[in-house]
């Protein structure tokens, strides 16, 4: 059992009980490619994970044959002279959107098929917690490759995955990456095969979803700040935020767990 959120329209979304929400991208017939209008309900979906309760964390796929192929070339080809207009408003919603997974205290995991391109594919692999990958996806930058540049905070990310020379050359020669590529360079978490994408996707969210939140949301916050910032400007903020955590509920429970050499039970207490 569980809720359906978001049931029709560019982006769809359930919630189980266990507090797995599952986000998919709804526009199979352009790729799913990334419009104002998709974008739209893409941060309103986003951000209705941020006031669900109890949420574990949140899952993002795309319906159709890829994940997401990037910006909708054709949308963008069709507003001629407005383009930069339109473009404004674009970007704008995708940093909304970027900003709010960083957030989300919940981890983001992203199951990728297909193409992952742009800012919409690429850079929205690059913003996740964890990635799992079929073995036939594909990856590509592609920004300069249409006179644009990226976006998606992946100027930020990128680097802080693959290195800046990695970075550099991914950036401003859009390589084609395969999966297997992909991994190797620091992009993804795993590269399953391809009719095992959803069940080994499953494997990592009931391992995540058994943690304690508190601890996984604290540990995700401190890693994503902790990108750009000097080791000892972030001392402070991981022994503020360990005495906290051992305060909880969690914590005692996680504690008890080891002594007593079982599986730990947390309830997010």
């Amino acid at each position: 059992m569980g809720e359906q959120l978001v049931g029709s329209g560019p982006v769809l979304l359930d919630v189980d009980d266990r507090g797995v929400a599952r986000l998919r991208l709804n526009r199979p017939e352009a790729s799913n490619g990334l419009d104002v209008d998709l974008l739209r309900a893409f941060h309103d979906a986003v951000m209705a994970c941020h006031a669900r309760p109890g949420l574990r964390v949140l899952v993002i796929s795309g319906e159709g044959r890829h994940f997401c192929a990037g910006g909708d070339v054709k949308t963008f080809a069709s507003k001629g002279t407005g383009l930069p207009d339109y473009l404004r408003e674009a970007t704008a919603r995708l940093q909304m959107v970027v900003q709010a997974l960083l957030a989300l205290p919940a981890p983001v995991v992203a199951s990728v098929h297909g193409f992952a391109a742009g800012g919409g594919g690429f850079g929205l692999v690059c913003a996740a917690d964890l990635v799992v990958a079929a073995q036939s996806a594909q990856f590509l930058g592609g920004a300069t490759r249409v006179g644009m540049a990226p976006d998606a905070g992946a100027t930020v990310t990128l680097p802080a995955l693959v290195g800046l020379r990695r970075a550099m050359e991914i950036a401003l020669t859009n390589p084609v990456l395969t999966a297997a590529e992909a991994l190797d360079a620091g992009i993804l978490t795993a590269v399953v095969p391809d009719d095992e994408l959803a069940a080994r996707t499953d494997e990592l969210v009931d391992r995540l979803a058994a943690g304690a939140p508190q601890a996984l949301a604290a540990t995700k916050r401190l890693l994503w700040s902790g990108i750009g910032s000097r080791v000892e400007a972030q001392l402070g903020e991981e022994a503020r935020t360990v005495a906290e955590l051992s305060g909880t509920a969690d914590a005692r429970e996680g504690l008890d767990a080891v002594i007593e050499r079982r599986a730990p039970r947390f309830s997010g207490g």
